[in-house]
């Protein structure tokens, strides 16, 4: 059949879809000649991941279009309706934080994740892929400038005021210009220039020295070292305020190594670096790479710099942005540092993920050999939580060749009137599977379940109602509370070797699924604990209860707030009382 319509295929761009033996979208891809690039995959010879991808392969459909930035467009929206599997690198969803100068009347500073939301992006600063680095930066800022700290104007002043870290926004009046020129300072800082602060701190470093307050200028020196780390020692000379974001690549045994370095102002704010394993030409995944790059929480700069790759025009196109290389002079240099460091770091990590690959493919063919079957990539697991017969939540994880599917990972409440674990069991696997049939949800191959003989015949009961071709495997624990067997859906019992690979990530999948399921189960228990314990506390109402919840979430965080942090949101009598009260619980 696949040779019949090969010969149909014309030589013309478009999107391309492959398809398993159940009509499953397994890859998506592109190309600028559809017959040429569908042909590649059925003659020659392939390995790695493209030749599981060859495989799987019982069928395909092609769409055409009209140039090839339309192909690419439709591609990426390909795979964002249909996650295939192969296409698994653009299911990371990273995104960086950055700092905003807020644009109110009296600034404050803070750490964000979601820029995309930001109609104004001139007053964020960043990214900083190491989020500590961004948040010691808005301490240290804020401890130098008396920024407002309050996310709510208070009536009077707080303990902020009292410590010189605030200039009492909410009860005195402040003169503009002293505020224009904090912003005008915490600017140049956040931009590059640590002059004008790394004055002020050395002024007051030697001030509590001579106040013999040692222990104060101790922590000054660690806040000039801490600016050193964070912006000095990141200066690269390119004799230019010079904002972009640089990528490159290196390729070696079937795995693209990338890096992208972050320049803003002309500094290196940080860097970034995956290694994905190829299915496609390379180049495609590189371009697809940054596609997903943006399209999540990143901000989008004036433009990027690549190699000299043949689709940056489209790439250009579909970002709407400039999309550079350089053959030459300083910022070739700098491509070609970000191509060493791209090498450096898959020659340091080949070993761990040739190694992990083997294990993995090992224990899918262990996993088979045992179901007597000749394809399993899809496992979904199920573990439920509860308090003393209460509060009962249900987790279920996705994993595609034992590699963890994070957002295809479902949480379940379920019904107050369940008291026990097969009904709890029974009431969100019969959800799960009754939504996956409906909507026509990608099917598993093989459903775990953690437990034994009873809790098997439960899931296999409802798989069996709703007529769905599901395997069911239970992990069985000993009596020592160990995972010891494996239940096949005929009930038969056999035994893992601790030693195996199929144990190693079967034990994977069962630590995650229950962790998973035991999260979410604090978070709501907390949540109702929290609610009980404010009412207990005097002079908090509604509007101040309903305040502190959606700041901390949870009793634990409440418990370790500082009175500062109290402060923030209360008035200092009774966020003396709240911080008293939960000292004793």
């Amino acid at each position: 059949m696949i040779k019949e319509k090969l010969m149909l295929v014309p030589h013309k761009p478009g999107s391309y879809q492959m398809k398993d033996k159940d009509g499953n979208i397994i890859y998506v891809g592109k190309a600028k000649d559809l017959k040429n690039r569908l042909t590649s995959y059925f003659t020659g010879t392939h390995t790695g991941k493209t030749l599981r991808l060859v495989q799987d392969i019982y069928d395909f459909e092609y769409i055409v279009t009209s140039s090839e930035l339309e192909s690419l467009i439709l591609e990426i929206n390909l795979i964002k309706k249909y996650n295939p599997k192969y296409n698994i690198l653009l299911k990371d969803d990273k995104s960086y934080p950055y700092i905003e100068l807020t644009k109110d009347k009296y600034p404050t500073l803070k750490v964000i994740r979601n820029v995309k939301r930001k109609k104004n992006k001139n007053n964020l600063f960043g990214p900083f892929p190491n989020v500590k680095a961004a948040r010691r930066t808005v301490e240290i800022i804020n401890r130098v400038y008396p920024l407002r700290k309050c996310t709510n104007m208070k009536k009077d002043v707080c303990l902020y005021y009292h410590i010189h870290e605030c200039l009492g926004y909410c009860k005195y009046a402040i003169d503009p210009k002293m505020i224009e020129q904090m912003k005008k300072e915490i600017i140049a800082f956040l931009k590059g220039d640590s002059s004008i602060i790394v004055k002020r701190i050395t002024e007051d470093m030697q001030k509590a020295s001579e106040a013999l307050n040692f222990e104060k200028a101790l922590e000054l020196k660690e806040m000039l070292q801490d600016i050193d780390i964070t912006l000095r020692k990141q200066k690269i000379d390119l004799n230019k305020n010079y904002n972009f974001d640089l990528f490159n690549y290196y390729i070696d045994n079937n795995y693209l190594s990338i890096q992208v370095f972050f320049i803003k102002n002309g500094i290196l704010y940080g860097r970034d670096k995956a290694i994905v394993n190829i299915v496609n030409n390379p180049e495609e995944e590189f371009i697809n790479y940054i596609i997903h790059f943006y399209e999540k929480k990143n901000l989008l700069p004036k433009e990027i710099i690549v190699p000299n790759i043949e689709d940056k025009e489209v790439l250009s196109a579909y970002l709407n942005i400039k999309v550079i290389t350089y053959q030459k002079g300083k910022i070739k240099k700098l491509l070609d540092l970000a191509l060493e460091n791209a090498k450096e770091y898959l020659e340091q990590q080949m070993d761990l993920i040739t190694q992990n690959e083997k294990k993995r493919m090992d224990a899918l063919e262990e996993l088979k050999k045992i179901l007597h079957t000749d394809h399993v990539s899809r496992i979904e697991a199920f573990d439920n939580s509860h308090l003393f017969g209460t509060y009962y939540v249900g987790g279920m994880v996705c994993f595609l060749d034992f590699i963890p599917q994070k957002n295809e990972y479902r949480k379940y409440k379920i019904d107050a009137s369940v008291k026990d674990d097969l009904s709890a069991m029974r009431e969100v696997v019969y959800r799960r599977y009754y939504k996956v049939l409906m909507e026509n949800l990608e099917k598993p191959d093989v459903i775990v379940v953690d437990g034994g003989e009873l809790q098997l015949k439960v899931v296999k009961d409802i798989i069996d109602s709703l007529k769905l071709k599901i395997r069911v495997i239970g992990l069985k624990k000993d009596k020592k509370h160990r995972t010891s067997t494996l239940i096949d859906d005929d009930f038969q019992e056999i035994k893992l070797d601790h030693h195996s690979n199929l144990f190693l990530f079967l034990s994977k999948i069962q630590e995650e699924v229950h962790n998973y399921a035991i999260s979410y189960h604090r978070n709501i228990k907390s949540k109702g604990m929290l609610s009980s314990v404010i009412d207990a506390i005097p002079g908090i109402g509604e509007v101040r209860k309903k305040q502190l919840l959606r700041k901390f979430g949870s009793l634990k965080k409440l418990k370790e707030a500082t009175l500062e942090e109290l402060v923030e949101i209360l008035p200092l009598d009774v966020a003396k009382k709240t911080y008293d009260f939960l000292k004793d619980l």
